[in-house]
């Protein structure tokens, strides 16, 4: 027998609550007030020198840039992405851990830049001095390669199969 839900608001207006008809709660969805009403994507990098990494968006990937606190902090846009890059220590994205960590740059999280031409935009980015992780590879989606930023974090470049 299949399960019936109820669907309730929050008293706040906030949510929605799913609940089974043996009264137990299952799902609570945030819904949109808490949102700035008009969303981007957006993705913060951890990077040790924020004017070189500036630069290599800016020059090598083709990024404007909105903002620019010189060593500190950077807001810059590829279409509909925004980029925000701080350095350990600047702004509140910079601030250590309860425990002290830091925030690092590097690791494997990464956002991913479609291409038209995989094999021709590598070769340009190695003319400019990029560096890459790893060689292209192909997979079941389509092809795909790891850009280093001068931290260490990642692009992917990625190719859908034609």
């Amino acid at each position: 027998m299949p399960q019936i839900f109820q669907k309730y608001h929050s008293p706040d207006n906030c949510s929605i609550i799913f609940v089974d008809s043996l009264g137990k709660y299952l799902i609570s969805i945030i819904m949109n007030n808490f949102l700035a009403e008009n969303q981007m994507a957006a993705v913060r990098y951890i990077v040790n020198d924020v004017d070189s990494s500036v630069k290599f968006y800016e020059d090598i990937l083709g990024f404007k840039v909105d903002q620019h606190v010189k060593s500190a902090f950077a807001s810059l846009k590829l279409g509909n992405l925004v980029l925000f890059i701080n350095s350990p220590g600047a702004g509140g994205a910079g601030h250590a851990m309860p425990d002290g960590t830091m925030p690092t740059p590097g690791g494997w999280n990464r956002i991913q830049l479609q291409v038209k031409n995989i094999g021709s935009a590598v070769e340009d980015l190695k003319k400019q001095g990029a560096t890459f992780r790893n060689e292209i590879v192909k997979g079941v989606g389509g092809k795909q390669i790891l850009l280093e930023d001068p931290a260490g974090n990642l692009i992917e470049l990625f190719e859908f199969p034609s």
